[in-house]
């Protein structure tokens, strides 16, 4: 079964909120719970440095939003999904070289301020400046393509406010799986999305044509048994 919601205005880029209190904060953020909301370094203050060396040297997934570092939840299922869509998505993209295929420690600062990591992302050939991955940690673009895998602390305020940095960077899709409901949520701007099921067909539209899979085939590496 699909669902077509109306598409809405595209909002405009907005600056970064100055919070005087916690609960200002976790409200700006999305509503998302404390735990997740580092303060060493302090809040405001991380750098690149900082982010680079949760990432790689902690291996802590983090994202930073005006200098806070944010960190993403992680579980077995959301990996599982991750690395299933990365290699349909892999299949297809580097089979006909049409760009990269980044997964959720891929950084890109998609908005002044803001770096996000998507759990997986399509970065075309042509958003990137003479055809060669970028050499700096954290380069400034926005994937073509964004899927974000929805772990039990990702509230809607939050997935809502990711959605709308990544049309406002320049990406012109989000793919939003759902695990627990095992259904995808195809957004074409930040508030017009169609929902597909297990009997639906994912395809990729204006960004990948050409691409298709049966969301069961996905899913289905949740049902796998030895």
């Amino acid at each position: 079964m699909t669902t077509l919601l109306k598409p809405q205005p595209q909002p405009q880029p907005q600056p970064a909120k100055q919070c005087e209190t916690v609960e200002e904060l976790l409200r700006e953020l999305g509503d998302i719970p404390a735990s997740r909301v580092l303060i060493n370094p302090p809040i405001g203050m991380a750098t690149d440095a900082d982010l680079l060396r949760k990432v790689e040297v902690e291996h802590r997934l983090c994202e930073m939003v005006h200098g806070t570092l944010v960190e993403k939840p992680v579980g077995l299922h959301e990996g599982l999904l991750e690395a299933a869509i990365i290699t349909v998505l892999s299949n297809f993209v580097l089979a006909r070289n049409l760009g990269l295929v980044g997964s959720a420690s891929t950084t890109m600062r998609i908005l002044p301020g803001i770096v996000r990591l998507p759990d997986v992302s399509f970065i075309s050939w042509q958003q990137i400046p003479g055809g060669r991955i970028p050499q700096e940690p954290i380069p400034s673009l926005s994937p073509v393509l964004a899927v974000e895998v929805l772990s039990a602390t990702n509230t809607k305020r939050e997935m809502a406010r990711k959605r709308r940095e990544y049309f406002e960077g320049g990406t012109r899709a989000v793919w939003q799986f759902d695990p627990q409901t095992r259904r995808a949520e195809v957004f074409t701007s930040p508030e017009a999305s169609m929902i597909l099921t297990e009997a639906d067909t994912l395809d990729g539209g204006d960004v990948l044509p050409g691409f298709s899979v049966p969301l069961r085939e996905i899913f289905s590496i949740l049902d796998q048994t030895a």
